[in-house]
């Protein structure tokens, strides 16, 4: 579990890096001195940024994508996927033999990172212009290093939901949704706190 965990966190870091390189005027609307400092606010351990107005979870990532959040983008989604996999694991980063976790809330959580990456694709503003440029499709110059690192960590987050599930003779609750329609999952507090 924590090296699963590590590793969820790990490839976390690296995609908000790649999002902060591929949108660096999202650091600057939060002030902040550049991409290290950035980076370093957004894995501070802190969950409440005063920019989302409380919002945290899934609420914080739906934030990124809304017309009227004129803040750092990057910090809002990010900060969402986060809390959400800080609460699919119980909110620890050390486990014992004795620690359980549900496996209900790990899938939601790797629905979520789905949700998360179709709406950073499709999500456009007025203009037209990607409210946060991630994958690159240019025929010359491709990029899909988003899509992979994300597909990573939803298949880190899945397995860890099979095993969870196993160990205790459960299953997983799979639900269908459309992705144009997804909403985000419930995986620890909902909403504003």
């Amino acid at each position: 579990i924590d090296a699963n965990r590590a590793e969820v966190m790990a490839g976390l870091r690296r995609v908000a890096e790649k999002l902060y390189r591929r949108n660096p005027a999202e650091w600057k609307k939060a002030g902040q001195s550049g991409l290290d400092a950035a980076l370093s606010r957004l894995f501070s351990g802190k969950t409440d940024f005063p920019e989302l107005g409380g919002r945290r979870e899934g609420a914080a990532a739906l934030y990124a994508f809304s017309a009227e959040y004129t803040g750092d983008r990057v910090l809002a989604v990010m900060a969402g996927l986060i809390g959400m996999v800080d609460a699919a694991f119980e909110h620890k980063d050390d486990f014992y033999v004795l620690d359980g976790l549900d496996e209900q809330k790990l899938y939601n959580c790797a629905r979520n990172v789905e949700i998360a990456v179709w709406k950073m694709s499709s999500t456009r503003s007025t203009g037209g212009q990607a409210l946060l440029a991630s994958n690159e499709l240019d025929r010359g110059s491709p990029n899909l290093s988003f899509e992979r690192e994300f597909g990573r960590i939803i298949g880190l987050l899945d397995f860890m939901s099979k095993i969870v599930a196993d160990r205790h003779g459960r299953s997983i609750t799979r639900l269908t949704q459309s992705v144009a329609t997804a909403v985000f999952l419930p995986v620890g507090a909902l909403g504003i706190k």
